[in-house]
């Protein structure tokens, strides 16, 4: 993957407090905000005139100026009026202690905001002339309204959000005005075609239908109340999404043509102009914010998005402004909790804690706070899966390793020599109506704690393949992205194939050697990605298999940063589906598979092969012995 002056004006009735002090605990941090914080709502004008509603946070204390923290969101910028206030204001309760104006706005086309709402909105303003619009000029506009009208602030503007929040304070970047002086997207949408809702091709079902029922309902008016959701028909997700059948029964039995964007996305299977005009990396070349783009490894929403954002900011800026943190966490878990585990994987200690006290707030006041003598300067700040610690290094993926290639053999296993007899092959059958479950738990669709769930119940389905190694005789860290070469056939037309890559704990205590009653032989999933086959060579033109052919298919993990310990095992698992997370291929080849019907969902036999003329094989980058 290398990869405007005037505005409606409420003001909160209050009185002077004592300046900003050490902030309390969590129980009493709503009573803190209001004593220590006026709220103000404005309807903020754009170029073209539309205007955003802004709740604006500022400090009763006047004996300084503060420097202002903005989140623009397509979700609430709730409660709404100048008495009601929000329980939380930054990302933690030592952003309210430091003391910053806080600034929440609805976006563009949502909630109080007036206009028009496009998802993922194509960033070409700039190419349309000085009066057209897009969410980078709505941001330029915010600004420089806040900095000429906000009271107490010291001209400097930081920018965060998670997810959707993200995207937004990522294209905040672009032709960004000269206050703004800091970001950071955290799990930011990058490009929808290959993260959130579609994994190499593969549509996320669950997430889609399940956010767009109620986040793609149009609106004839700025409304202020939250939209609610279908109610649950089933608790079991897996038995929904199946009975459901083809994708085209969502509009037959639920959307009915009212969900917009789900109409959009149906009609682009693929990486058409469409697409290509919302991916935002191709705008992040010159980004002149300091940058901290923030990620979690187990992060299933979006994982794609921190990694892509970095990766291009750090290539293509030239100014070395931009840092990434990868920790260990599920979709904003960084600020939900104190990420101490994801499910059954343990990190001994607070994490999340540790990152908003070390890491986020010095970024911000370092860049914010003329008078601040924090400062964070690590590149690249990376949790280390399995040893349970925090890794810095001077960029990402780190250039100290050596690589290596693992070759899948026909006792499944893997091997570092390369196959040298031909005929090795291995075969299963995949059926559309009894697919590979991303999970073992019930669920309506996805959890957050799969990513790092034992994977013991698919290993033991005849549908999963597995081949592993012998064990470690020391530690082995991989770092970066894994890659995938494998050689496949099947008797149909269409196939999927998914890759999980698996840490298999010893049956026995390391120490006392013995039984691990915890965790004795846990299979815990590290990574995953698929391939939808039809894209084996373009996202752009897909095209069918010929059945009974031996073809190519290569594919990126997403990165990773692992140490499999002395006498664990590195496992790969092989399968043709991970239900209901991603949507079931057909396996009749369609030329959209929105549109497939019921008979084009067969039942197939796939082969993968590991001889000699077909070294099918994944290869990554192992860090030197510590």
């Amino acid at each position: 993957m290398r990869y405007l002056r005037y505005a409606m004006l409420v003001i909160a009735s209050c009185v002077m407090t004592p300046a900003v002090s050490a902030a309390p605990d969590k129980d009493t941090r709503a009573e803190y905000i209001r004593s220590h914080y006026a709220k103000y709502e404005y309807n903020i004008p754009m170029r073209d005139g539309t205007k955003l509603f802004t709740s604006v946070y500022i400090p009763y204390d006047q004996s300084k100026s503060w420097p202002m923290l903005m989140q623009r969101t397509p979700y609430r910028v709730a409660p709404y009026g100048s008495s009601d206030f929000k329980t939380r204001l930054g990302p933690s309760e030592k952003f309210e202690q430091e003391g910053y104006i806080f600034v929440f706005q609805d976006v563009r086309g949502k909630q109080m905001s007036e206009g028009e709402f496009v998802n993922m909105r194509p960033q070409d303003a700039y190419k349309r002339g000085k009066d057209a619009v897009d969410d980078a000029t709505d941001a330029y506009d915010t600004i420089e309204w806040l900095v000429k009208n906000v009271p107490n602030n010291n001209g400097r503007v930081g920018q965060w959000g998670i997810s959707y929040p993200g995207y937004y304070t990522s294209v905040s970047g672009i032709n960004s005005h000269k206050a703004l002086k800091a970001i950071s997207p955290q799990a930011p949408i990058a490009d929808w075609f290959f993260d959130d809702f579609h994994r190499n091709g593969a549509f996320s079902t669950p997430m889609a239908f399940l956010f767009f029922d109620t986040f793609d309902a149009p609106r004839t008016e700025p409304y202020p109340y939250r939209l609610e959701g279908r109610k649950a028909t089933t608790p079991d997700g897996y038995e929904f999404f199946r009975d459901l059948g083809p994708l085209a029964n969502v509009n037959k039995n639920y959307f009915h043509g009212e969900r917009p964007f789900w109409n959009e996305l149906t009609e682009h299977p693929n990486y058409d102009d469409y697409w290509q005009a919302r991916n935002v990396l191709q705008h992040l070349d010159k980004v002149k914010p300091a940058v901290l783009v923030v990620g979690g490894w187990y992060d299933t929403e979006d994982l794609y998005g921190p990694l892509a954002t970095y990766q291009t900011m750090s290539h293509e800026n030239k100014r070395d402004n931009v840092q990434i943190v990868m920790g260990p966490w599920y979709h904003g878990q960084w600020i939900g909790d104190k990420g101490s585990n994801m499910g059954e994987a343990q990190f001994g200690f607070e994490t999340s804690v540790w990152f908003r006290d070390n890491v986020l707030l010095p970024f911000f006041n370092q860049h914010l706070k003329e008078e601040s003598e924090d400062k964070y300067e690590q590149t690249a700040t990376m949790f280390e899966t399995g040893a349970n610690r925090w890794r810095f290094f001077g960029q990402w993926p780190p250039a100290d390793t050596s690589e290596k290639t693992l070759y899948l053999t026909n006792d499944d296993s893997l091997s570092e020599n390369k196959p040298d007899k031909d005929g090795g092959a291995s075969d299963y059958v995949s059926d559309p109506r009894n697919p590979v479950p991303h999970s073992a738990a019930i669920s309506r669709g996805w959890d957050r704690p799969y990513m790092a769930e034992d994977q013991r119940f698919t290993a033991r389905r005849p549908d999963v393949l597995k081949f592993e190694t012998e064990p470690m005789t020391s530690d082995m860290t991989v770092a970066g992205e894994v890659n995938v070469n494998l050689w496949v056939s099947t008797d149909k037309t269409a196939a999927d194939f998914v890759v999980k890559i698996i840490d298999v704990f010893p049956g026995v205590d390391e120490n006392t050697n013995e039984v691990d009653k915890e965790t004795g032989d846990r299979h815990e999933l590290v990574r995953w990605g698929i391939i939808r086959g039809r894209f084996r060579d373009s996202f752009s033109e897909p095209k069918p298999f010929e059945p009974g052919k031996p073809t190519q298919v290569s594919f990126e993990l997403y990165d990773l940063l692992h140490d499999f310990k002395r006498g664990h095992r590195l496992q790969i698992q092989i399968q043709s589906s991970i239900f209901p997370f991603l949507d079931m291929n057909p396996q009749t080849y369609v030329d959209n598979i929105f549109h497939a019907t019921e008979e084009d969902f067969v039942r197939a036999q796939h082969t993968i092969y590991h001889d000699a003329a077909h070294p099918s094989s994944v290869t990554f980058n192992v860090l030197p012995s510590q």
